[in-house]
């Protein structure tokens, strides 16, 4: 890997590319598959975004790695923010948006990244995050 003299950058980018290759390590993937991993990842981010109170979303957000956050700011309407879904629609969203056939369905797909994000995120955070959530969202959420 090449390195960009900047300490910061250099480090969210190895911390962005250790949660890709979670991802793919859960699902069997090849590294020419990274690309899916982070279609994965995206669909994941964006929803849960768009689920959360527009003040949850952004303590979340400071959390995160500096180039996934950028992967979660992307294209956001904190004006629309939170999108009311239960438990099926936030599934469909998520299938909507990464449309990729994977073992286990989606709601293991929202599991995988979320679990692969979870060292990301202080326990309190993690905590305020699922509280934010309905009942039968916050089951699927990682532990």
């Amino acid at each position: 890997m090449t390195s960009s003299q900047v300490a910061v950058l250099d480090g969210t980018v190895e911390k962005t590319n250790r949660v890709l290759k979670d991802i793919e390590q859960a699902y069997g993937w090849p590294r020419e598959r990274r690309n899916q991993s982070y279609l994965a990842l995206r669909a994941v981010l964006h929803c849960l975004r768009d689920r959360l109170p527009v003040g949850e979303a952004v303590q979340l957000s400071a959390q995160l790695p500096l180039l996934i956050r950028g992967i979660y700011y992307d294209g956001w309407e904190p004006d629309k923010a939170p999108e009311k879904m239960g438990r099926s629609e936030f599934l469909a969203r998520v299938r909507e948006d990464f449309r990729f056939e994977i073992d286990g369905g989606i709601e293991r797909l929202v599991q995988t990244v979320l679990t692969a994000l979870r060292p990301y995120i202080t326990d309190g955070e993690w905590q305020d995050v699922k509280s934010s959530m309905p009942k039968e969202l916050m089951s699927m959420l990682p532990a």
